[in-house]
C-alpha cells in the first residue's frame, strides 16, 4: 500500500513548485491543498508543526518538513525510504 503525501502549497511559491517537481519526477502520488488564500489555514499549520512557511508535507499524517528538507532526503539517498 502507498503512502499517503499531503503538500499544502502557495500557488506561485518557486519553492512549492520545486518541490512538487521532486515528487512528479520520483513518481510519488500527493495530494496539493493549495492555501494560498488561507492565511487561517497557514496559521493552523504553523500551530501544528511550528513552520509558518510553505510548501509543508506531511507523509501519512506525519509532518517531514518543506522543499528543503525533501531536497536533502533526496541527496542523502533517503527519500525512498520516508516517500514510498
Amino acid at each position: 500500500m502507498s503512502k499517503k503525501v499531503i503538500i499544502y502549497t502557495f500557488k506561485t511559491c518557486p519553492f512549492c513548485i520545486r518541490a512538487k517537481r521532486l515528487l512528479n519526477n520520483k513518481r510519488i502520488d500527493y495530494e496539493e491543498i493549495d492555501i494560498s488564500n488561507q492565511k487561517e489555514k497557514l496559521k493552523e499549520l504553523e500551530t501544528k508543526t511550528g513552520c509558518s512557511t510553505v510548501p509543508q508535507i506531511f507523509v501519512d499524517d506525519k509532518f517531514i518538513g518543506g522543499c528543503d528538507d525533501i531536497v536533502e532526503l533526496h541527496k542523502k539517498g533517503e527519500f525512498d525510504g520516508v516517500f514510498k
